[in-house]
């Protein structure tokens, strides 16, 4: 199994209890709908690229664009590590990750 998809598989579980714990916390039903949503696509992008698939690697970068940047806003304005910063780390981590993956012969 590929670095990427280790890393891609992580950060959807991170990001699934990510969102289940923003809804226990604040009672975020956006926190938990995005959070599965995202989390759940991230999971079956690392299933496809484990299957050599070149498509979920595109969709893994997307969806990693995506959150890094809701959570690079939040960041610069709150500076909180718990979600915000770690939250962008992963995000920073999956584009290097997924990015090698799609140049990869």
């Amino acid at each position: 199994m590929s670095v990427a998809v280790i890393v891609v598989a992580v950060y959807g579980v991170l990001t699934v209890t990510g969102g289940i714990i923003g809804y226990v916390k604040a009672k975020s039903s956006a926190s938990l709908l995005a959070g599965l949503a995202s989390g759940s696509l991230l999971l079956l992008c690392a299933s496809g690229m484990a299957q050599g698939h070149r498509p979920p690697v595109l969709g893994s970068l997307a969806i990693a664009l995506a959150l890094g940047a809701r959570f690079v806003g939040t960041w610069l304005k709150n500076r909180r590590v718990m979600p915000d910063l770690l939250m962008v780390l992963l995000s920073a981590a999956t584009l290097l990750a997924s990015g090698s993956a799609l140049l990869a012969p």
